[in-house]
């Protein structure tokens, strides 16, 4: 989080928060939020007590709380112990705690125009 000091949005414990949200920089869910979470670049934490009813999409999402809907992490998830997904989870590189569960797919996201095997000029030299 320190990377969006300045920028950082909170939904505290005992709020609800009903609706989309767009943002730049950090959110922290304490509270509920009923709604999607979308950022281009930024991050998304939802706390032990934190819920997300809803899409949630950003590079960098930090779980250790529970989130019903698909999660897009085009870089980096990281699930706490006591993280709950009911839905897809789609990431770049994902850290996963023992006890965090994941109801639904696991879905690795392929980076374009970089294939894992050797190029052909490699190959060639018998």
């Amino acid at each position: 989080m320190q990377r969006f000091t300045g920028k950082t949005s909170l939904i505290a414990a005992g709020a609800a928060f009903r609706g989309d949200l767009e943002f730049q920089g950090a959110v922290q869910i304490d509270g509920k939020v009923l709604g999607n979470l979308l950022t281009l670049e930024g991050l998304v934490r939802v706390s032990v007590d934190g819920l997300v009813e809803g899409e949630v999409r950003a590079p960098h999402i930090i779980i250790d709380g529970e989130i019903i809907g698909d999660v897009y992490a085009s870089q980096h998830v990281e699930l706490g112990p006591r993280a709950r997904v009911r839905g897809n989870l789609y990431y770049g590189l994902m850290e996963m705690a023992m006890g965090a569960q994941v109801e639904g797919g696991l879905r690795p996201i392929k980076e374009q125009g970089r294939p894992l095997e050797l190029p052909e000029s490699v190959d060639d030299s018998q």
